[in-house]
């Protein structure tokens, strides 16, 4: 993977990239940041940018051989390790990251901005199937790292999802990742330092990376999913800084959350069960995907609204047409007695849709309660 495959972040790039011309690339790096960001698909562009053998100032080549083999995932000094689970064929005792690589390359040739749960779906677990990183990943690492390199540049480590690595597993690695061998070097991605023991993090250099800005999700959908404007910049105020879920909502989301929700928030107020029912009807048939995303929209209006109600338009994150909605709304609706509850039920509801409630049930639940608190002086 090249730099240029990432929209934005040209600030940890261009950093990424001083460094090894510079000769002061650290020997263990930890790329941090929440959940659908761009740390791992930055630590897949930053190791091919390490072993290129013909590097620009601003990319790696991307035709040379070593580029060739790492575009294909496939380097012989590039190794992964990441978090797995028992499945059909393999115990828990005997999963491996070694044993999943077809898949691996696979889920992030798909989409380097993916989530645990993507990779828990494209190995086929169960959805309530934990996946970590064992204790005997830990041993296998330095095995691996022991070994001679291929090439003559570096030997890249790179360990997603670090945080659920196995104390023991996390303990083993210690050593080697304090005094790695000549020219190896550790990339750990992490979504939550929290979770990552002292003795990690005292050993690495921590590389926060921040999410996506509205902009660069807006013009990365548009260019790598033939969005329009108009959906790709809802979608963008959606996804809150994920290019991972915007991805997600791109692909799965048909509905027009903006126009649901207008008409779901106009048929409450004026108590129109009929209109209301066939509301419930309409929620149901979404995936749940959608479903989420009506949910979220929601949570974004009320959050925007509260923002022009506190007379500070210069923040609001909206598109034209969605912002006239919002202005109206927070006129009319929005009273500092009830946007708790707004937000205490919208979140309850994406809580109940990922346990896979009745949609049917939840819905008609949620529209009787926001008539309630809309109806309510």
């Amino acid at each position: 993977m090249q730099f240029a495959a990432i929209t934005g972040l040209d600030d940890i790039k261009q950093t990424l990239i001083s460094a090894v011309q510079r000769n002061h690339v650290a020997h263990a790096q930890l790329f941090f940041s929440k959940e659908g960001s761009g740390n791992l698909a930055l630590a897949l562009a930053y190791a091919t940018y390490l072993n290129c053998e013909n590097p620009s100032e601003t990319d790696s080549c991307g035709v040379c051989p070593s580029c060739s083999r790492m575009n294909k995932l496939m380097h012989p000094d590039l190794h992964f390790v990441f978090p797995t689970a028992a499945t059909k064929d393999y115990k828990r005792d005997e999963a491996m990251s070694a044993l999943f690589l077809k898949e691996w390359r696979s889920f992030l040739q798909k989409s380097p901005y993916a989530n645990l749960q993507d990779w828990g779906l494209a190995l086929g677990l169960e959805e309530n199937k934990q996946c970590l990183i064992p204790v005997h990943e830990g041993r296998e690492i330095i095995k691996t790292l022991s070994m001679r390199a291929f090439g003559e540049k570096y030997k890249i480590m790179i360990i997603w999802l670090a945080e659920l690595m196995n104390v023991n597993a996390a303990n083993a690695i210690l050593k080697i990742l304090e005094e790695p061998p000549e020219k190896t070097i550790f990339l750990l991605v992490s979504n939550s330092l929290d979770k990552m023991l002292p003795t990690i993090l005292s050993r690495t250099q921590i590389i926060v990376i921040r999410q996506f800005h509205d902009e660069e999700i807006r013009d990365y959908l548009q260019t790598q999913h033939n969005l329009s404007a108009d959906k790709a910049a809802q979608i963008a105020v959606l996804a809150d800084g994920s290019l991972g879920e915007a991805i997600r909502l791109s692909q799965e989301v048909q509905d027009d959350s903006q126009a649901f929700f207008e008409d779901w928030m106009r048929y409450c107020y004026q108590m129109d069960f009929t209109k209301m029912l066939q509301g419930v009807d309409k929620f149901s048939d979404m995936s749940k995907e959608a479903q989420k995303g009506v949910l979220h929209y929601a949570l974004t209006v009320i959050r925007e609204a509260m923002v022009l109600k506190m007379g500070s338009p210069l923040l609001v994150r909206l598109d034209e047409k969605t912002l006239q909605f919002v202005q109206k709304f927070s006129q009319t609706v929005i009273r500092e007695n009830n946007v708790e509850k707004f937000l205490q039920y919208f979140n309850e509801a994406i809580g109940h849709i990922e346990r896979n409630a009745s949609a049917k049930i939840l819905f008609l639940d949620l529209s009787l309660k926001i008539a309630y608190v809309l109806r309510t002086k």
